[in-house]
């Protein structure tokens, strides 16, 4: 039997907030911490794609996930960002980040390298099989060239270290017949946050979320209304949300959310 779901609901996939050298700014990373669950973010989301972790060396990035798990102090579960387009080093970070504490952790598809649907089940077995910590894997081909092919996410659903799929293909035919082939074997949550509720209507568990970095409360409120069966209002809300999440989008993720935060007061524009 897997192990049981990391989170429902709304995970900030959380920006890393830098000062103008550069450097991890974590006074102001605290302030966005505590602006996140006191908006109701089920789960914060450390070093993904919006949390700049391609940028940063591997003292950083741990360190960066060190700050987050502390910070928390379990009061929600926190995903730490570990992929890596090179297995062992991939392991490395997994077991890094599993001695720091975290509840989970999300490994996007080996970037670049484009390998086959047989090297993609290979790869993630063999990191699933070096911690103890429940699995997200992160499927976004729009950056990573590779694609997780439904046939391959049914393969990988039986590992019981394997908890969900952050699915941010954005093509709904593919989320529903991933559905289709695996049931309840692993969650699905949303990458995209323009098809969160639609995702969330074929079974969805909840999305890892950029909009969550601006609009906590909101994003929070959207997928529980959708998790509790109403979607009428979750639909609703879906759609007010459509011209923020296109304006989030508006240039390459994370430069138009930092602006944002930067913006609200919660940290400076610096990126990478």
């Amino acid at each position: 039997m897997r192990t049981k779901s990391i989170f429902t609901g709304s995970c900030c996939a959380i920006i890393t907030p830098f000062d103008k050298n550069g450097n991890p700014n974590f006074d102001a990373l605290a302030k966005i911490i505590e602006q996140q669950i006191e908006g109701g973010t089920d789960a914060i989301c450390a070093c993904g794609t919006t949390g700049e972790a391609s940028t940063m060396d591997d003292k950083e990035h741990l360190g960066v996930i060190e700050y987050i798990v502390k910070k928390v102090d379990g009061r929600i579960p926190v995903i730490a960002g570990t992929g890596s387009n090179d297995t062992r080093h991939g392991i490395a970070l997994c077991k890094d980040a599993q001695s720091l504490g975290v509840d989970g952790l999300l490994i996007v598809t080996p970037y670049y390298n484009k390998t086959s649907q047989r090297g993609l089940i290979h790869h993630y077995e063999t990191l699933a099989d070096s911690v103890d910590k429940p699995i997200i894997l992160y499927n976004v081909p729009g950056r990573t060239g590779v694609n997780i092919a439904p046939a391959t996410l049914k393969a990988l659903a039986d590992h019981p270290n394997i908890a969900g799929i952050k699915e941010a293909s954005g093509n709904m035919a593919q989320v529903v017949e991933m559905v289709s082939l695996c049931g309840d074997k692993i969650d699905f949550y949303s990458g995209c946050d323009e098809i969160n509720v639609p995702i969330a209507s074929v079974g969805g568990k909840g999305a890892i979320s950029v909009l969550a970095n601006v609009a906590p409360r909101k994003t929070h409120d959207m997928m529980q209304a959708a998790l509790d069966g109403d979607f009428k209002t979750a639909a609703k809300m879906q759609c007010e949300a459509l011209d923020l999440i296109n304006s989030l989008f508006c240039e390459v993720n994370p430069i138009p959310a930092k602006a944002a935060v930067a913006a609200i007061g919660s940290g400076d524009n610096y990126v990478r």
